[in-house]
């Protein structure tokens, strides 16, 4: 009996992802950009999101990316100088590592890449052997001019990626057929409480002290947690205990505000103590959508939505991120809790504005259109302070001390008649 309780026991150990000391470095740096983005895009209503999910879909675009551009994403993702590589590798690691940590609880990872064969764009040879290598991407060519098929093709992929979680990612407004190319990362979890909730004990009770909920109800069973003067926070377990939910519970009079400027990627995954806990806890449904082109340019990613974005290693023409959007999920209840997200990186070409710029010396035409007569001709070097042609001038008195000449040239004596003459090199009226 001990024996194959002990069997059972070490089958059950949850597996780790072993990391080196850079990789743990660089996992904490991606946590601290995840609490950046939460503390951007919460909001003040319910909401569910996905830092890694972004992770994902950027560190996929980001191989077609150079310069500024990539700098630019590395540094918000977290991955500093240590570049594109290390999130690739980084992204390997989890999407081929975590769905194996637990048997008894989903953790799915699923990326592509969607080329609009409308377009004639031609991926880069080299972006799609990393999207091949790292991230199990197989770029497909769709017509997206073919409006209703390609749309249903994405829209498939998101809600059998989510388990029907994000059955629609696009309808009719949203799906834009001239852009170049979609990618998606969809994430999938789905974990059994380790010690689950009685359905018998779940209650309606208010929340905030406002309109009631129900409230799942749980005591004798040891949690591990913590607790200071800013917030409560315990570790609820998923299976054999490779994942967990953290829940982090203000104290009373302190606000999510206060608690999030404290937490960073560091120093969030607390080591706590094991005591038996009286535990309520809500049933959640939530489901976001997030708009994240500003929230990311907040975060200092900002040359990729621009026409001055570096993508020369996606594919054959200059393009740039045009739109990009996460849908999330989450059904949290007695039994345990169903998650998904997926996000969305929308690339068009390059809107490059023709430009005349006439900043340096240039000639003019006047001329009547429909023959091509020319009329005047000119040119234009620069601000003058006098005029390249002399206007003439009338006089009417000139002094009698200079010579006078007619119009043929002749000088002429004092006693001239009315009419036009020329005295100094102007022409005058007497």
């Amino acid at each position: 009996m001990a024996a194959s309780f002990l069997a059972f026991a070490q089958e059950n150990e949850p597996k780790k992802i072993e990391l080196t000391t850079q990789e743990r470095q660089l996992v904490e740096n991606s946590n601290d950009f995840a609490f950046n983005l939460f503390r951007k895009a919460r909001g003040v209503s319910n909401s569910i999101m996905s830092p890694l999910s972004i992770t994902y879909a950027l560190g996929l675009m980001n191989n077609g990316a150079a310069g500024q551009t990539q700098k630019e994403i590395n540094e918000v993702l977290g991955f500093g100088e240590a570049g594109a590589d290390a999130i690739n590798a980084f992204c390997r690691k989890m999407l081929t590592e975590a769905p194996t940590l637990d048997n008894t609880t989903a953790a799915e990872i699923a990326n592509t890449v969607y080329v609009n064969s409308g377009q004639n764009c031609i991926l880069q040879q080299g972006f799609i052997d990393k999207a091949n290598q790292y991230y199990d991407a197989e770029p497909q060519s769709l017509n997206f001019y073919e409006k209703q098929a390609a749309m249903g093709i994405i829209n498939g992929w998101a809600n059998d990626r989510t388990h029907g979680m994000i059955p629609m990612l696009f309808d009719e407004e949203t799906f834009n057929v001239d852009v170049v190319s979609y990618l998606l990362n969809a994430l999938y979890f789905k974990g059994a409480w380790t010690y689950k909730f009685d359905k018998e004990y779940t209650k309606e009770e208010p929340f905030n002290g406002g309109e009631a909920v129900p409230m799942m109800q749980q005591s004798g069973v040891e949690y591990e947690s913590t607790w200071n003067n800013l917030y409560q926070a315990i570790h609820l377990p998923y299976g054999n205990g490779a994942y967990k939910m953290t829940i982090f519970l203000p104290q009373e009079g302190k606000s999510i505000d206060d608690v999030l400027s404290q937490l960073n990627g560091s120093n969030w995954n607390f080591k706590g103590w094991k005591n038996e806990i009286s535990l309520k806890l809500p049933r959640i449904k939530t489901d976001t959508f997030l708009p994240l082109v500003d929230i990311m340019k907040e975060l200092g990613m900002i040359t990729a939505f621009t026409d001055c974005a570096e993508f020369p290693y996606f594919c054959n023409s200059d393009v740039y991120i045009s739109n990009m959007f996460q849908k999330a999920a989450i059904e949290l209840d007695e039994e345990g809790t169903e998650a998904a997200a997926v996000t969305v990186i929308e690339v068009e070409k390059t809107a490059i504005t023709p430009y005349f710029y006439a900043d340096r010396p240039f000639i003019y035409i006047i001329s009547e259109q429909s023959t091509g007569t020319i009329f005047f001709m000119g040119q234009f070097t620069g601000r003058e302070m006098t005029s390249a042609i002399q206007a003439p001038s009338i006089q009417k008195n000139p002094s009698n001390d200079d010579a006078i000449y007619d119009l043929l040239g002749r000088r002429i004596d004092s006693s001239f008649k009315k009419g036009f003459y020329i005295h100094n090199g102007h022409k005058f009226l007497k």
